[in-house]
């Protein structure tokens, strides 16, 4: 589910002069390790950028230099972190597993992402640990699959959960991406985990705004989105809770390569925004950004300093 940008490359310096690079071939390079600095890797979008940044901003508190270098794509950014040229990244925990899965056991390989986090856990420590990754402990922060539906028309049809729709025997079109007609946690699990009649899929895109507008209007009626979406008031949606939990847990989870990163004073630093980031704290972060037009950074520390983790 995460978004991913095909190729677009950024590539920003923190709290180090020298910043990291990628080379024209697609391979990513950082400055040299002495033990204290660490490049952490951003995915390339909103929320990513934000996390990583938070986690380069504890670092540093924590007497370590950082770079922070943004790679969006997994296929660049993970054999980077294996290689030790990129030192830690934020990730997804269920998303992360059965990409991890399809590279190890190959495309067709059945998900081992559960709803349930320590079933995902063990799934995803299983198969990071030969590539040399540790994965951190989750936090609290949750970003995972959402549909949404207008509050009149929630309110119409008195729908709260995705049973509530799935109950009411409406018929509706999903705007979604392409991907959610096959997904077994887009169309195919509404269909049989809720008995909703989704009668077609409108490919606008995860999320997008021309996917919100579309349900808005009353061209479609359900919108694929994610749960730290801070954009649904503007649009009068509202989230459909996942009562019988069809999505799998997508927790924040920060990935470090063993080979600089993997000691305790890293494991220390970034835990201490595990007991404090919400989904609700993501959401509003994330809307600073794309609403607010604030820098990633700023919002970081911003919200590091008022939780008293930065001083």
């Amino acid at each position: 589910m995460r978004r991913h940008a095909a190729a677009a490359v950024l590539l920003l310096a923190v709290g180090c002069a020298t910043g990291p690079s990628l080379e024209t071939r697609g391979r990513v390079t950082a400055p040299p390790g002495d033990g204290r600095h660490l490049t952490v890797g951003s995915a390339g979008f909103t929320e990513s950028d934000v996390l990583a940044h938070m986690y380069a901003l504890l670092l540093d508190h924590a007497g370590f230099t950082t770079s922070l270098i943004t790679v969006a794509n997994r296929e660049l950014y993970e054999p980077a972190l294996e290689s030790g040229r990129i030192d830690v990244v934020p990730e997804f925990a269920a998303t992360f597993a059965d990409w991890l899965n399809a590279r190890t056991h190959g495309p067709d390989a059945p998900p081992v992402g559960s709803p349930d986090l320590g079933t995902t856990m063990k799934a995803l420590r299983r198969l990071a640990a030969p590539r040399g990754l540790t994965v951190l402990d989750p936090g609290r922060a949750v970003d995972r699959n959402a549909f949404a539906v207008t509050r009149v028309y929630a309110r119409e049809h008195r729908l709260r959960t995705l049973s509530d729709l799935g109950g009411s025997g409406l018929k509706v079109r999903l705007a979604a991406g392409d991907e959610c007609v096959r997904r077994p946690y887009c169309a195919p699990g509404l269909r049989k985990v809720y008995g909703i009649d989704v009668i077609g899929v409108d490919p606008k895109g995860v999320g997008t705004t021309q996917a919100k507008r579309a349900v808005q209007s009353g061209r479609d009626q359900v919108v694929l989105t994610t749960t730290t979406d801070a954009t649904l008031d503007a649009f009068g949606l509202v989230l459909l809770a996942d009562d019988r939990h069809l999505q799998n847990a997508d927790h924040v989870v920060p990935v470090v390569g063993r080979s600089r990163a993997g000691g305790a004073r890293v494991t220390k630093a970034l835990g201490a925004l595990n007991p404090v980031l919400t989904t609700q704290d993501l959401a509003s972060m994330n809307d600073q950004v794309d609403s607010r037009r604030r820098l990633p950074g700023d919002v970081a520390r911003a919200y590091l300093e008022d939780k008293g983790l930065l001083k």
